[in-house]
This record gives structure tokens, sequence and C-alpha cells, in this order.
């Protein structure tokens, strides 16, 4: 049977999603008079894939009836029973030899189709068939609806790409310029939670202006797979950089510390506030003067934002959350918690528990225990132990904020500085007295000869 025979619109049920008018669920419009006489064998296809009477379709396919047929607006069988999230008419058509990635007027696909009613079934059938995403989740309609920080993706050349971390950021050229992509892979398009923390990442990434933290340059939504776009450091995280140093001289880690307060601090302040929930060494970044950014939101929340379930294990390392977070009861505290494992692992040498499995980890917080204090107490001085302490504080009220940290952070920076020139200048003193001693010498030996040679005379 003819496929381009159909001069009839189906309009029962769901419609494209790429139609520019969208309508709920209609009638049967026939376009011309023979239509009107008899319900054309191709649309009753169609029509029974909207209800998804599968012994039906099997006679229709069975007595000719061209699977892939397409009425005026060029949709199939596919299209609709895709739009409706009917799973077993979407598999029978498909094993009849149903296109897969087949275009409507609009250029949407059954997958499309499927994305933009979150038929999720349906989605992994197609998957499993080998569709592919034509547009983003955050796709728009409209050009005046693009966002100002959108990039086309043809700009970012991969060409000599490498992984930056495993499966989450990569490097690559943008206008001769090389940034870190974070890339939401097509396999995981469909997935709703994966694209909602993708949206917030964005949102978050656009309020965010500081020294301390990475720098947002734009994203990819209007296309797949989509992407977010930041600048690249290429010394590093911190965590690759303790591997490689081991445990920190303290005026170092204080330097650190102040770095990454500063940018929780920003953050924290922001209005409303930003909680990062993953802080830990592997989120923190050092740019080429040496200065640590934070980085990464993939987890990241406005504090007015309510969770609909805890943070689990798989979304963050549980090695540096406070308890509370996996209780989904917490506040800008809990990035002070961490802060607190992150100051103290830079002075110890060792991740928090590095003898612990990190599943295990969260037990033994929960058990109000903490990392032991292995480091000679003198690396702790000046208050550097009673402010960690203070930071991973059970109750989350008494722990400070990153202002006060700050705060207490500069004073022991500074009392430190000053132990550091306090041993410099003895050893200065003693180097000018040995010169002068020196000078005193020669002199006295010069007026000796001299005084010698007048009494020969």
């Amino acid at each position: 049977m003819d496929s381009n025979r159909g001069a009839v619109r189906f309009t029962l049920g769901k419609q494209s999603s790429l139609a520019p008018d969208r309508p709920a669920d209609g009638e049967h419009v026939y376009e011309n008079e023979d239509a009107a006489e008899g319900i054309d064998p191709g649309v009753r296809l169609m029509y029974l894939a909207n209800g998804g009477d599968l012994e039906g379709i099997r006679e229709l396919l069975d007595s000719g009836v061209d699977v892939n047929f397409k009425d005026i607006d060029n949709r199939t069988a596919l299209h609709i029973s895709a739009c409706q999230g009917l799973s077993d008419v979407v598999a029978l058509l498909l094993e009849r030899g149903a296109i897969v990635d087949a275009k409507d007027r609009w250029g949407s696909t059954p997958f499309a189709d499927a994305i933009y009613y979150k038929n999720h079934d349906v989605i992994k059938l197609l998957e499993k068939y080998g569709a592919k995403p034509l547009m983003a989740p955050m796709h728009v309609q409209y050009a005046r609806e693009v966002p100002e920080y959108e990039i086309d993706p043809k700009e970012l050349d991969f060409t000599n790409s490498v992984e930056i971390t495993k499966g989450t950021f990569r490097i690559a050229l943008w206008r001769g310029t090389q940034v870190a992509v974070k890339q939401l892979g097509e396999e995981v398009i469909s997935d709703e939670d994966k694209v909602r923390a993708f949206r917030d990442e964005l949102a978050l990434l656009q309020k965010i202006r500081h020294p301390n933290v990475v720098q947002f340059l734009g994203a990819v939504t209007q296309s797949s797979p989509m992407m977010i776009v930041t600048e690249y450091l290429p010394k590093g995280d911190l965590c690759a950089f303790l591997k490689r140093k081991g445990a920190l001289k303290p005026v170092v880690a204080v330097k650190f510390a102040l770095d990454i307060a500063r940018g929780l601090n920003y953050l924290h302040e922001n209005k409303p506030p930003i909680i990062h929930r993953d802080l830990e060494p592997s989120n923190i970044l050092r740019d080429d003067s040496g200065h640590l950014k934070v980085a990464d939101f993939g987890v990241s929340k406005l504090l007015t934002v309510k969770e609909d379930k805890p943070l689990t294990c798989q979304e963050t390392s549980c090695r540096y959350v406070a308890p509370e977070v996996f209780r989904n009861e917490y506040d800008t505290k809990v990035d002070v918690f961490s802060f607190a494992l992150i100051l103290q692992e830079m002075i110890e040498g060792c991740p928090p528990f590095s003898g612990k499995q990190e599943h295990e980890v969260p037990k033994v917080y929960c058990a109000k225990e903490r990392p032991p204090f292995r480091a000679p107490a003198k690396l702790y001085s000046h208050g550097l132990k009673e402010l960690i302490e203070d930071c991973w504080t059970e109750n989350p009220t008494r722990r400070p904020t990153f202002r006060q940290i700050i705060t207490r952070l500069e004073s022991i920076f500074n009392s430190l500085g000053h132990r550091r020139r306090w041993k410099v200048r003895p050893l200065r003193c003693f180097q000018n007295l040995e010169a002068m001693l020196k000078r005193d010498n020669s002199n006295l030996g010069s007026r000796s000869s001299r005084s010698s040679a007048s009494s020969r005379e």
C-alpha cells in the first residue's frame, strides 16, 4: 500500500512535541471528501495504535497496511504510540519494521515525543532500537527564548580532548581557549532526575561570580548532548595535589583554607544562600597563581528549594558529608562540616577515616566520632585545632559561619607568619654580626701591620 497516500490528519490524542499549536485530545479531522466516506486503513492503524489495540494492529499489518503510513503531518503510528506511552504497541510496531527515527512535519521523532511526554518505558525501548535524541530537554521553540549563555556546539573542538575527571569533565578548545566541558550523556537525556539536576546547576552557575569559585562560561542546551562549559584550571584539583605532597605545612594549609572559606562564604551569603553539599578535595581546583577555587555544583541547591529526597552516596563522596545531609534536614552548616574535614586532611596528609570503606564513614559520623588528630600538636597551634573541632561539632547551629571562619583563619595565618619572620631575623642578625667581626678583624690586622713596619723604621 502507498505510504504517501494519507491526505488526512490524525488529531486524536497527544500531538507532536514540536507542533507550534499542541492541542489537548481532539477529534479526527479529515481533509478530503474521500476520507469522509470511510476511514483510510493507514489512519485506522494510527487509531488502533492510539487505543492500544494489539490484535487489531496485527490484523491490519498482516493485511498489508504499511507500518510506516504517514498522515498529512508525516506522523506515523509509532509517533502516536510513543506520545501515549504504550510500550507494548511501540514494541510491536518496531518488530514489524517501523522506522525508529521517522520525522514528522515539524522534525519531531517518536523518541523526542516520548521524552516530551516523559514516557520512560517507551524511551528505553526506543533507545534499545537505536533511537537518538534530536533535541535537548531544554529546547525552546523561538529564537528569542534561547538563553544568552548558549554556546554553539560546533565551536567546541574535542579533537585533542582528554578526560579531566572520570565521566564528568573533558578539556576542549573554545574560540582558541582551553575550557572544561561537563556533558550530560545521551543515555541519560531521558532521566528526569539528571535533567533536573543539570537545570539546577545551570541556574546556580549563572548567579556566581567570585575569584574563589570556578567561572561559568556558557552551556549547550538547545541540542543533544547538553553541556556546561567552565574555565579550565590546568593545575588540577586539591585531591591530586595532596596525594603528591602529603601533609602540608600549617601556613600553606591555612592559606588554602582561606581560599576555600572565601568561596563558600560568597555562596552562603548569596540571596538566597547556595549550599554546595559536595565539598571535597576533588571539587576544589588550583589556578595558575596557586590559589584554590570551589567547583562542581552538580548537587548544589538554593536554600529555598525544598529537596524531594535525601542525598545518596551515589551522588557524592560520603567521606566528607555531614550526617544531617542524609536525613535531608540541613542548611549551610553542612559545608562547614566538610570544610573542617578538608582542613584537617591538609594537616594530617590523609583523608578522614582513610582506613574505613567510604560507605562506612557516615555511620561513624552519626555515632559522633571524628577523625583523630595524629599530627604533632605544634602543627595545630594558634587555635587551629579548636577551629576544626568547632566546625565539625554535632550540633549544626554551634558551627561557625564562614565569615567567622575567615576572621579566625586570618588571625591564625598572621600568627604563623609572625613566627616565620621571628625565625628568620635571628639568622640574619647572626650573619650580620659575623660579617662585622670579619671586617673588624681585617681592620685590626691592617693596623697591626702598619705598626710593625713603623717600628722597624
